[in-house]
């Protein structure tokens, strides 16, 4: 009988995963960092770049057989989509959105420092940083909404820029290795 044709190679998601994390960071973290005082802006992109592109890229790593990046960023696609619901349709009935953040916060570092820790053996210096400094903002951003300390929440806005600009790379690297 006849040979099937091979599938079809699938194109590396992580760029794109990467991508919509690093610009929904950015603007979610110049809020944070007091550059966009009161601005939604965020709200838009969480929802679609940062919460369904970096969801679909991580179905499409599963696909790839890369549960690192499967994990990652169907995970990270989930935070982005609830953080955007919980903003518009929790937190006004909310009777204490500080310690909710606090707890949201404090959960997603945890996630977010075995995701490092297991960044250190992906073999790509790039997304080991974008760990490294994501796992940093999230501690900071976790400390200032416990203690109710700006200082520690604008200072976290800072490092989630350098995070944004840590994935932005990564994801150009992704795009610039696919490129033969």
């Amino acid at each position: 009988m006849g040979s099937s044709a091979p599938a079809p190679k699938l194109a590396n998601p992580a760029a794109l995963g990467l991508a919509g994390f690093a610009l929904t960071t950015f603007l979610l973290s110049a809020a944070n960092a007091g550059l966009l005082p009161g601005s939604d802006v965020w709200i838009g992109f969480a929802l679609f770049y940062g919460g369904l592109a970096q969801l679909f890229a991580g179905m499409w790593e599963f696909a790839a057989g890369n549960t690192f990046g499967a994990t990652a960023f169907s995970s990270y696609g989930a935070f982005w989509l609830g953080t955007a619901f919980y903003v518009w349709f929790w937190a006004p009935k909310s009777g204490n959105v500080p310690l909710d953040l606090a707890w949201l916060l404090g959960a997603w570092a945890i996630f977010t420092g075995y995701m490092m820790l297991e960044s250190f053996r992906i073999n790509n210096p790039p997304v080991m940083w974008v760990f490294v400094a994501l796992f940093i903002t999230y501690v900071l951003l976790w400390l200032g909404a416990w203690f109710h300390a700006s200082g520690l929440t604008v200072t976290g806005g800072w490092t989630g820029i350098i995070t944004a600009l840590l994935a932005w790379y990564a994801s150009y690297k992704a795009v610039h290795n696919s490129i033969a």
